[in-house]
């Protein structure tokens, strides 16, 4: 009898059939030209899969555990933000009001929301509003504006929350534009919006489509903007008070990296003895970060003071149980030390060993300077003298008998390979063009010339040579004006030496890669420019400078008062301040500031460089004449320099003033003068002209936008100039060039500069031919009759000083 074999289980096998996945990412046309292009497609993790090598190695217990420290630590970050406003003697949440229209009352706006959450009592006619809802267990502080793009400007850059206020026939038209445009592009908090009067202006029927086009019309400038409130609904109003009051802050960054404070009294003491200055006492609630005695704060209108002391104000809590133990409520001082900020802007002189005198060169120059030498000024002992031409077989000795002037009848046997490119191009000359072989090399006035006759005698006929140019240079304007092939070309005037009126310009074989000799510099740069700031290393100082602002101090939510020193008496005649910034280590200091740029696309015409335009750099307000340069990198920090600035495009704006750490909006303005027929038109800034008792109001136009760059005072602006040439006479790649220079020592002087055409040729003067300018260049190809000769010519531009912007 067979054993019998005992039965085992067995998982049926899946039923579920594999299909080929669908590969159109690898097999279609262009998936198949990039792989033949040598492309590496990015590596998709698979499902599962944990993606960095990090997190592969991480066990899932860690990351569970990274993830929790993360959220926690998020969590406190925004619990320490808003401990500074719970409480009674909590600091008040700043709300500012800011109407679109002239014809909207920001208090009436202001009194509903009061309203709608049983707050009564407070009828303020102006100023600031304070408020404190019971309900919510918060203080609120309202800052009303008016439709004013400087005043909300200054009020939004301290408010938690922005509250627009719209009519119920609300209209966005260029003004509103730019209004809101200004003030995104400044850094705005948290944003929402109301809209005043619509159950009386718009029926039942239409309100919620007509809410709906105001909330996406707003919607264009504030999209994180998520509901349109009504201010005839007291549910709309109390919802929107309970999230003012309850609602975590966004801030604004740059505001948020330094300490600032709303300033709410201002206190003159007495000057001493007849003193032009005096102590001024500023009170209010830190906020941000905390405050430190040794850093210099920046009160807008006034200017950067040194801190004297900073006494903290005692809280009402405080104060009710010091009376009833019947005590003296403590008073917390802090003062400044040894490492306080002073208010030098430069960096003080030193005495130099080497005068401007001794930069410059020793010698007198024969040439331009191209990169970083100047070509046929040196000693040319070394150079190995020119071969005389001897007969065949003459030896060492006898060849010290012949003059260098004479050669004997027989060196016409000599190698032709000798004569080098110029005998090579007359051998190929016919005589129908009037070369003489034998003397191709003997290029002098009045030897004879490889080219025809009337070429020698090109300083002939004066006024027909003047007549000639004024024809040409007249057809180049017209060319200019259909095709603007060369923006930087310049004329010369035959009466004016080139090198004389060129002298501070020198020749670069490449804008990008060439050096760049900055002692040749020395004799024409500002007398302070060795003074500005000048930092090695920005992103180590700008963290360090952050650092700093983050330890001691007078912590946020703070009420205290601040002890100015050192203010000038003639501002107390000024208005009040609003505001006062605590400005980090080194920003009080001038610096070369670069700002990125952009110009807006509904100005019209383009800007020309060192016009006037004010800027609006976080808490500073300047007026600055910048210079506009291609923006980008390079290898030798060398930029060209633009005259214009057009619509729509993008360059660095370079001026000398105080510098600002880290990447701050920057809002680009121009004032703009109304005439008595309402026409705007542009007028520029004069500190010494009272602009509140002119004639025509005036008011400011926002232009553009910018983000400051990192200072740098190694960032060479080249200003770019051309000469273009006329070519005269033309044999395959040799050239005779006219109407570039008007005199032979021009020519010689500028003869190491590379040649170059719009068609792409490459080339180099050989020698000059005449008096007049003439000169012969050789290329690297055939000249075209309609090319044009170019050579290039660069200039050092120096930025200007900014001034402080006086309203």
């Amino acid at each position: 009898m067979a054993p019998t074999m005992a039965s085992v289980h067995h998982h049926r096998s899946t039923t579920k059939q594999e299909h080929k996945p669908f590969k159109s990412r690898h097999a279609s046309k262009s998936a198949l030209k990039d792989a033949a292009k040598g492309k590496i497609e990015s590596t998709r993790a698979e499902k599962g899969q944990r993606k960095t090598p990090h997190q592969q190695v991480m066990s899932k217990l860690a990351r569970r555990n990274q993830a929790k420290q993360l959220r926690r630590n998020h969590n406190e970050k925004k619990d320490g933000e808003e401990h500074i406003f719970q409480g009674a003697d909590g600091a008040a949440k700043h709300i500012a009001i800011v109407p679109l229209s002239s014809s909207i009352d920001p208090y009436s706006a202001i009194n509903v929301l009061n309203e709608s959450v049983d707050v009564t009592g407070v009828a303020v006619p102006n100023g600031t509003v304070p408020v404190r809802v019971d309900r919510f267990r918060r203080n609120l502080l309202y800052l009303p504006t008016s439709f004013d793009l400087l005043q909300a400007l200054d009020v939004c850059k301290l408010a938690d929350w922005v509250v627009f206020v719209l009519n119920a026939e609300q209209t966005f038209g260029e003004e509103e534009d730019l209004f809101l445009k200004a003030l995104e592009g400044q850094g705005i908090t948290n944003v929402t919006a109301v809209v005043q009067s619509i159950e009386a202006k718009v029926p039942a029927a239409k309100r919620s489509r007509h809410l709906t086009d105001l909330k996406i019309a707003i919607g264009h400038y504030f999209p994180a903007l998520d509901k349109l409130s009504s201010l005839d609904s007291k549910s709309d109003c109390s919802n929107l008070v309970r999230s003012m009051s309850t609602a975590s802050t966004r801030g604004i960054r740059w505001r948020d990296d330094r300490s600032w404070m709303l300033v709410e009294n201002v206190d003159w003491s007495s000057p001493v003895n007849g003193a032009s200055t005096a102590a001024v006492t500023l009170t209010g609630t830190i906020r941000g970060k905390g405050l430190n005695p040794d850093r210099l704060v920046h009160v807008p209108g006034w200017g950067d003071f040194q801190i004297n002391v900073i006494r903290e104000v005692a809280k009402q809590g405080q104060k009710r149980r010091a009376d009833e133990m019947d005590a003296d409520v403590p008073i917390k001082e802090w003062r400044p030390t040894a490492d306080q900020d002073d208010l030098a802007e430069l960096a003080p002189e030193q005495a130099d060993m080497q005068d401007v005198a001794s930069t410059a060169a020793t010698t007198e120059h024969k040439g331009v300077l191209l990169d970083d030498h100047h070509y046929f000024s040196d000693d040319n002992t070394h150079i190995p003298p020119t071969p005389k031409k001897l007969p065949k077989g003459t030896s060492d000795y006898q060849a010290a008998w012949y003059l260098e002037d004479i050669s004997d009848s027989d060196s016409d046997g000599l190698d032709e390979d000798n004569d080098g490119d110029i005998a090579m191009d007359a051998d190929s000359l016919g005589p129908e063009d009037g070369v003489v072989a034998n003397n191709a090399d003997a290029m002098t006035e009045v030897g004879q010339s490889e080219y025809p006759e009337s070429e020698m005698h090109v300083d002939a006929d004066e006024e027909e040579e003047a007549r000639q140019l004024e024809e040409f240079r007249a057809s180049r304007k017209e060319e200019a004006e259909e095709d603007l092939e060369f923006p930087d070309e310049i004329e010369l005037s035959p009466d004016v030496a080139a090198r004389e009126r060129l002298a501070k310009y020198r020749g670069l074989k490449s804008l990008r890669t060439s050096e760049w000799d900055h002692t040749e510099d020395a004799p024409h740069e500002p007398m302070e420019y060795r003074r500005l700031l000048q930092i090695a290393d920005y992103k180590k100082s700008y963290n360090s400078a952050l650092k700093e602002s983050l330890a001691g101090g007078v912590l946020a939510g703070t009420k205290v008062e601040i002890e100015l020193r050192d203010v000038p008496i003639s501002l107390a005649s000024a208005s009040a301040p609003a505001s006062m910034f605590s400005i980090l280590r080194h920003e009080h200091k001038h610096a070369v500031v670069n700002l990125n740029f952009t110009l807006s696309t509904d100005f019209e015409g383009p800007l020309k460089s060192k016009d006037e335009v004010i800027v609006q750099i976080g808490h500073r307000r300047l007026v600055i004449n910048p210079i506009f340069s291609a923006s980008g990198q390079t290898p030798n920090d060398v930029h060209k320099f633009d005259r214009f600035l057009h619509p729509g495009r993008t360059a660095i704006a370079t001026f000398t003033g105080p510098m600002t750490w880290g990447s701050v909006p920057v809002l680009v303005f121009r004032r703009e003068t109304l005439s008595r027929d309402g026409d705007v038109a542009p007028a520029l800034v004069d500190s010494s002209i009272d602009i509140a008792s002119a004639q025509h109001g005036s008011h400011l136009r926002l232009i553009g936008t910018a983000t400051t760059l990192a200072p740098s005072s190694a960032r060479v602006v080249a200003k770019r100039v051309i000469l273009t040439g006329h070519p005269f006479k033309i044999h395959k790649k040799l050239v005779t060039v006219r109407y570039m220079f008007f005199s032979r020592e021009d020519v010689l002087w500028f003869s190491a500069l590379p040649l170059w055409t719009k068609r792409g040729r490459q080339g180099f003067i050989k020698e000059p031919l005449g008096t007049h300018g003439y000169f012969k260049a050789t290329f690297d190809g055939k000249m075209n009759p309609m090319d044009a000769i170019g050579v290039s010519l660069y200039k050092r531009v120096w930025p200007r000083p900014a001034k402080i912007f006086e309203a």
